[in-house]
């Protein structure tokens, strides 16, 4: 597996740990479904909680936050739309962040909730 590879699995599970300590329950992880992909879905509280990752090794070509364009929340809140009506839920949604920056000698992790609002 390639080295970025690798760093993006190392975020997502330092994200669902730190979702958890938060008390969210996850349902699923990297759930796919015609080209649409969401990295976490959990339930808080009386949310359905789409989650978007974002790992780097070094924030000096930005926070890790700030890839994540409109085409991205675009395509996250269609995957959304998508699992909600699949598993006929009827709950709200929100769509949070969590932005990792990892490397050998720290972790920092900053966490968007509610981080954007879907505008189909």
């Amino acid at each position: 597996m390639a080295e970025h590879n690798l760093l993006g699995v190392k975020g997502e599970d330092l994200a669902v740990d730190f979702l958890k300590d938060r008390g969210h329950k996850i349902i699923e992880r990297n759930w796919r479904l015609s080209g649409y992909e969401i990295d976490i879905i959990s339930e808080h509280q009386e949310f359905i909680v789409f989650v978007e990752v974002k790992t780097r090794s070094t924030s000096h070509w930005g926070n890790p936050e700030e890839a994540i364009g409109r085409q991205r929340m675009r395509r996250m809140i269609n995957g959304a739309s998508n699992y909600l009506k699949l598993n006929n839920i009827d709950r709200p949604a929100r769509f949070d962040v969590v932005a990792i920056i990892v490397s050998d000698k720290e972790k920092e992790i900053e966490y968007f909730e509610d981080a954007f609002m879907a505008f189909l």
